[in-house]
């Protein structure tokens, strides 16, 4: 299916997204563990030196791309920053000029996917993506190239 991908309303998915940084700047990576119709799938990339926030936001815009790459209509995310799911609820501005690109980039993929929940989860329910963002920087893993960042 292409990026532009119009959503069917039968097509659900749930994606665990995390993003890591050694050091804030740092080398940093992301993880996606994104599962649609009961198969998981890792989603990985290493970005170089940069924040933890940045890091983040590439594990989220990693899986809302992938999610209207498939054509998901409702999508239901977890992830442990507190700081990401306040922003994206609205309950937090997005105050860091570096992050606004990121954030409105994330605005405008989650207008075509009509049943998007975000929900803050403790770290240990996040194991898997963490674990996936740090291997991306150990292995160096590229970022895929149909992410735009």
């Amino acid at each position: 299916m292409s990026d532009g991908a119009a959503p069917t309303s039968g097509k659900a998915a749930r994606a665990w997204i995390d993003g890591a940084s050694r050091g804030n700047p740092g080398e940093a990576g992301f993880g996606v563990v994104f599962e649609a119709n009961g198969e998981p799938e890792e989603i990985a990339g290493f970005l170089g030196r940069t924040t933890n926030n940045v890091a983040e936001y590439a594990a989220l815009l990693a899986a809302l791309t992938h999610a209207r790459r498939l054509g998901i209509a409702r999508l239901t995310l977890y992830s442990d920053s507190e700081l990401l799911v306040r922003q994206l609820s609205g309950h937090y501005r997005v105050k860091a000029a570096h992050l606004v690109p990121l954030y409105l980039q994330v605005l405008k993929l989650r207008r075509g996917i009509p049943g998007l929940t975000v929900r803050h989860v403790p770290r240990e329910q996040n194991r898997a993506a963490d674990a996936l963002a740090n291997r991306a920087i150990d292995q160096r893993l590229p970022v895929p190239e149909w992410l735009e960042l």
